[in-house]
């Protein structure tokens, strides 16, 4: 049976490259029954994608959110830095398909922003060309780490996370931000939100704030790479999902089986 939610935030899925958890996020989405589906950022990688690489898992991604749309669910694509092509036409509007750069909803009387949050990421507004070779590099380190990742679980250790570790020391390194989770905060504040909404960092989060000015909450969906993680809202608060501790509780074989799956796709790929 579906669970009924109100609203539903995922960001960096990263359809398109190898390191997408398709087939685990066309689960997850057909387990919900949501009545808003906000996809915040980074759905499709238009940064790496490739013409001989679109799997039929991720297409089965893209087939679900239709047929959700066809079920009267509407769909808000915010764009994020590796679908920046987007913002081109982020006024547009297909019957439940909405494409936007930043969504304000009023949700139960308090207000909630959401934004993908690439704008405070100085590597993006000022040194793209190292954005962009350091996502080639990270797409290398999602290979090898899903490699290590298959021999771990066959040898009954648990999760390894090199390329999560790797990609976060190379990201401080290049930005001269020191906290994006306060920026965020401290700017919804100013602008009197009750809840900001981000992706972009790959770090599912919900934390709460205050300074001199006020409150908010900060949230972060996470990512469908390494994470597996969405934000849910079911009318009266906010939940972090994750997928592997949800999978654990069900069907703790079925771990394996996913690691499989995906070393299948990587063969294929690369011939």
């Amino acid at each position: 049976m579906k669970r009924s939610l109100d609203t539903v935030v995922i960001s960096d899925v990263h359809l398109g490259t190898i390191g997408c958890h398709a087939i685990e996020l066309s689960q997850y989405l057909n387990s919900i029954s949501p009545k808003r589906v906000i996809l915040n950022g980074d759905f499709i990688d238009m940064w790496n994608f490739r013409k001989y690489y679109w799997p039929e898992a991720h297409m089965h991604v893209i087939r679900t959110l239709i047929t959700m749309m066809t079920n009267s669910v509407d769909i808000y694509y915010l764009t994020g830095n590796h679908d920046e092509t987007l913002r081109k036409i982020s006024s547009l509007q297909l019957g439940p398909l909405f494409i936007r750069d930043k969504l304000v909803l009023e949700l139960n009387g308090e207000k909630v922003w959401f934004f993908h949050g690439d704008i405070f990421d100085v590597t993006m507004k000022y040194s793209k060309w190292i954005a962009k070779l350091g996502g080639h590099g990270y797409e290398f380190l999602i290979l090898l780490n899903r490699w290590a990742n298959n021999i771990s679980y066959k040898l009954g250790y648990g999760k390894l996370s090199l390329s999560k570790k790797i990609k976060d020391s190379v990201k401080t390194a290049v930005s001269f931000i020191d906290d994006f989770e306060v920026t965020a905060m401290e700017l919804a504040i100013d602008e009197g939100y009750d809840y900001v909404v981000c992706g972009h960092i790959h770090q599912p989060k919900i934390r709460g704030f205050e300074n001199e000015k006020g409150s908010v909450i900060y949230l972060n969906s996470g990512d469908w790479i390494e994470n597996l993680t969405a934000l849910e809202y079911d009318g009266e608060e906010w939940s972090l999902y994750r997928y592997e501790e949800d999978i654990l509780m069900k069907d703790p074989p079925r771990i394996n089986q996913i690691f499989n799956n995906n070393m299948h796709e990587n063969k294929v790929m690369l011939g």
